[in-house]
């Protein structure tokens, strides 16, 4: 596809999921069966290999599966890059730029934190890497290395091929230090509404988990975005409280909302959503946010 822009990145995109079997191989039949229910949907485009993807689980043979049925989607895609190890997110992003994604995501290396100067070298190494394809910078609050609005601007300017961050943003002066970056700042789905009068343009969406269609409609809603937090606060707070990962929640969010055969089933050793946790909240979605699902219930 063609190459995304800081200008043209914009939007609510949804994420693959990893279907598995009670071995914990991926049911790549169900997987299509997924790919195909969002590519009829309106998000803007579909993405792999997020922390959502369990990008860190995956062999690389599994990783250039997941690619051929997200290619084959037929909407604009995005393909993470990401692994703890540079060396290996660096092959990732070899081949991902074969398949001429709009963008291909990666992380900073995990375990220890890049200093400034390391930061910059990772990401120029892997622009040249890329042959030409933008980059996306996943940065969330879990991220070793962490990334301060001075530093993107900083950055920004050193690597022209970097286009995007994701983040979990902030308040109005995290904004003002972080947009003169240029890039295109995309923030989590149940903040895209309140974020977007910030600056942000978009979202890597964990709504879009619950709902693709529903995300990509009420996305500029503050009522649904208020009631949103409402439903997280009586059903993903107390998970991520008993120590859920954040797979295991989007999971449970695509359980909830039962538009693919998902399941909530994480890699080991990650622990999962029960499906006793799942029927209580699907009553209370339904009550709370029946914008997200339309006639679908």
């Amino acid at each position: 596809m063609r190459p995304l822009t800081a200008d043209s990145l914009r939007g609510v995109w949804a994420t693959l999921l990893l279907p598995l079997n009670a071995d914990d191989s991926i049911s790549f039949d169900r997987l299509e069966s997924q790919a195909q229910a969002l590519g009829e949907t309106s998000v803007a485009g579909v993405y792999a290999h997020g922390t959502a993807g369990e990008f860190q689980t995956l062999t690389e043979d599994e990783y250039d599966r997941v690619n051929e049925i997200l290619v084959a989607i037929g909407k604009p895609f995005q393909i993470g890059a990401s692994h703890p190890s540079a060396q290996v997110q660096l092959s990732r992003v070899e081949r991902a730029a074969k398949l001429a994604p709009g963008a291909i995501q990666v992380i900073a290396p995990d375990w220890l934190p890049l200093n400034p100067t390391e930061m910059l070298e990772f990401l120029r190494r892997v622009a040249d890497a890329a042959d030409g394809v933008p980059l996306v910078l996943y940065n969330p609050p879990h991220a070793k290395t962490q990334v301060g609005g001075r530093q993107l601007c900083q950055l920004a300017e050193a690597v022209p091929g970097l286009i995007g961050l994701k983040t979990a943003g902030g308040d109005k002066a995290w904004f003002d230090e972080a947009l003169p970056s240029g890039l295109a700042i995309f923030v989590p789905g149940h903040f895209l509404a309140s974020m977007s009068l910030l600056g942000a343009h978009g979202s890597y969406s964990n709504v879009a988990a619950l709902s693709p269609d529903g995300a990509v409609a009420t996305a500029a809603d503050l009522d649904v975005e208020r009631r949103i937090a409402q439903f997280f606060a009586a059903h993903v707070v107390p998970l991520q409280q008993a120590g859920l990962s954040n797979p295991a929640l989007d999971k449970f969010l695509a359980a909830v909302g039962g538009w693919a055969d998902v399941g909530t089933r994480v890699r080991w050793p990650m622990q999962a959503a029960t499906t006793e946790q799942v029927t209580a909240a699907r009553t209370d979605v339904r009550r709370l946010l029946p914008e997200l699902f339309g006639n679908s219930w």
